[in-house]
């Protein structure tokens, strides 16, 4: 049985009711076409190409993971979308990538890498989620979903700990900041994902000015087969719509067993210790 997927290029603002609103608009274009799992861009509740840190926070009860939950209750779709809770200490906020199924919230996950790079200083608004933690794979259908986000793009092995977990998709939102050779970072990086991975891997992106690349859907031979429209940058928004088929990730896996003549684990590095 295949499943349905849209991936969503989506433009949202500091109007934290405005992007609960529009992200239930989308859910419900998804249900209207017959998907079962909406995935939407890092920060779908709240965002500011200048910096998002704890004003643009909420807790995972409050109102936008509420909203998603009362969309995927009506419709049926899973919903991946990202947001903000405030930290747990110093001022900081935590960037959440939310599951959310019928049933209501399933999962968390907590962005690992944090964008201290390009010029960027993510961490100075922003608190890691811990490297230990469980990764998070969910059942959608006939198929599993991994969670990633953004940066942990740029990290092979975040994917490999979902692979190991048992991950057939790999979904990534991103709010995929903008600069030279950026956009085709994004595309190239999705694909390396899939191939290593034989994995489907669905990217999903905030829109509008300070970011690029676009909604794009990779299989798992790394053959992209659904993109967007190249709106990134212009505050366009855009779905992109795809078949997932898991019979193709058993096919691809028996033709290329990368993953079965592998001879390296993934583990997680001790904390880092910050330098004066």
């Amino acid at each position: 049985m295949t499943l349905r997927v849209h991936v969503a290029g989506m433009r949202t603002g500091t109007d934290r009711a405005a992007n609960a609103a529009a992200a239930v608009d989308l859910v419900e274009h998804a249900a209207a076409d017959g998907a079962g799992l909406l995935v939407l861009p890092e920060y779908a509740a709240a965002f500011d190409p200048h910096g998002v840190g704890r004003e643009h926070a909420e807790p995972l009860d409050g109102p936008f993971v509420r909203a998603l939950e009362a969309a995927a209750a009506r419709t049926g779709v899973h919903v991946i979308a990202g947001t903000l809770t405030p930290g747990e200490a110093d001022g900081r906020a935590a960037n959440v990538v939310v599951v959310v199924a019928p049933t209501g919230l399933v999962a968390a996950y907590r962005k690992v890498h944090l964008y201290d790079a390009f010029g960027h200083r993510e961490s100075d608004r922003l608190e890691p989620g811990p490297a230990d933690a469980a990764p998070v794979v969910v059942d959608v259908a006939a198929l599993r979903v991994g969670v990633m986000t953004c940066y942990d793009l740029r990290f092979p092995e975040s994917a490999r700990r979902l692979v190991d977990s048992g991950a057939t998709v790999l979904a990534v939102p991103a709010a995929w900041a903008a600069g030279e050779h950026k956009a085709e970072h994004w595309g190239t990086l999705l694909r390396a994902r899939a191939i290593e991975s034989t994995a489907y891997v669905l990217g999903s992106v905030q829109t509008g000015p300070g970011v690029t690349g676009d909604p794009t859907v990779v299989d798992p031979d790394g053959v992209v087969i659904s993109a967007g429209p190249g709106v990134a940058g212009g505050g366009e928004q855009a779905v992109v719509v795809a078949e997932l088929d898991p019979a193709r990730v058993v096919a691809t896996r028996e033709r290329s067993p990368s993953l079965a003549n592998r001879r390296y684990g993934v583990v997680p590095l001790p904390p880092r210790v910050p330098q004066d």
